[in-house]
């Protein structure tokens, strides 16, 4: 199975990851604000992805990591 990882910080909060995943699983934290002020990008079922990494390709900032 894969684990995507976000540094939260250092996300700008674009939404370029949430566009490109097949499986619609990355979206935007509602709840949650990072240390820039932006709602960042996470995984909300994180079971379901593919590993496919192209919410880490789409990442201006390189925040993410995805591990097989």
């Amino acid at each position: 199975m894969a684990k995507v990882t976000f540094d939260k910080d250092r996300c700008k909060g674009c939404e370029l990851c949430t566009t490109v995943c097949p499986k619609k699983i990355v979206v935007m934290s509602k709840d949650e604000m990072n240390a820039k002020g932006f709602h960042p990008a996470q995984v909300i079922e994180q079971d379901k992805c593919i590993g496919c990494a192209f919410c880490a390709t789409m990442c201006p900032d390189c925040v993410i990591e995805v591990e097989k």
